[in-house]
């Protein structure tokens, strides 16, 4: 894509030539295209990555409605990842999108992470699958940034960024934390996460993989704004130093 497409015009302002090119260089895997990973795929779209991949094994489904970028009367039932790919397109259609419509489990990551990756997304709910994509990105020296939890709150205010292991209050950050360091994992993920406590959630129910769960309540904006905040931290890891200077 031409760095004079309309796409680019109010961005270049801000990041300039070197920070566009930076942006279509890079390929960046979104794990989860959920309530998170939906709004940290189209805001990378927008600005210009060149090629995203995006990995979700579930539908879109009615309890989406609320909070999640896919979700629409039009795409019940449809795969997550056809969803959203098929926006990116309409968006930004020079951006190489890859589909892999599958479970992310800890005994499949090692194969998808042998792929050459400029930076891991992590949007995924499940805890073992959540720990072997953090524990190999960080052993590949890959980029990765991940979300906490954004299901049981709702003040915007408190959403925070840092390393995980600098994470406060946030249950899963810590509970993942401990999960990491067995494994060997030190400093160096970057996460989004809350220091508001979590309100209640409904009692466990089964579900149609492993265990029953529970079933955090949600609103409509604490996902994206999770979502975009990773974006934003995204985006600033790839641009660097390139970026507008004012004399």
């Amino acid at each position: 894509m031409s760095l004079s497409s309309p796409l680019f015009e109010r961005s270049h302002i801000l990041i300039g030539d070197e920070g566009i090119t930076r942006l279509q260089d890079s390929h960046v895997l979104i794990a989860g295209i959920g309530g998170v990973g939906s709004f940290v795929a189209e805001a990378l779209a927008r600005l210009g990555v060149g090629k995203l991949t995006l990995v979700d094994h579930d539908v879109v489904s009615s309890s989406n409605l609320n909070r999640q970028l896919v979700a629409l009367h039009s795409s019940l039932e449809q795969n997550k990842t056809d969803v959203m790919a098929n926006r990116i397109q309409d968006i930004n259609p020079d951006c190489e999108v890859a589909t892999l419509n599958a479970f992310l489990s800890p005994d499949s990551i090692p194969a998808l992470l042998s792929q050459p990756f400029d930076i891991v997304v992590d949007a995924i709910d499940s805890m073992s699958s959540k720990t072997a994509l953090l524990e190999t990105t960080w052993k590949q020296n890959t980029p990765i940034f991940s979300s906490m939890g954004a299901g049981g709150k709702l003040d915007p205010s408190q959403i925070r960024t840092g390393d995980l292991m600098d994470t406060t209050v946030c249950k899963l950050a810590s509970q993942l934390r401990r999960h990491v360091r067995k494994r060997g994992v030190g400093r160096g993920i970057q996460t989004v996460y809350s220091v508001e406590s979590n309100l209640p959630p409904l009692p466990p129910e089964a579900v149609d993989r492993g265990r029953a769960r529970v079933v955090n309540g949600t609103v409509s904006y604490m996902p994206s704004l999770f979502g975009l905040t990773l974006a934003g931290l995204v985006a600033n890891h790839i641009i660097g130093d390139a970026r507008r200077v004012i004399d």
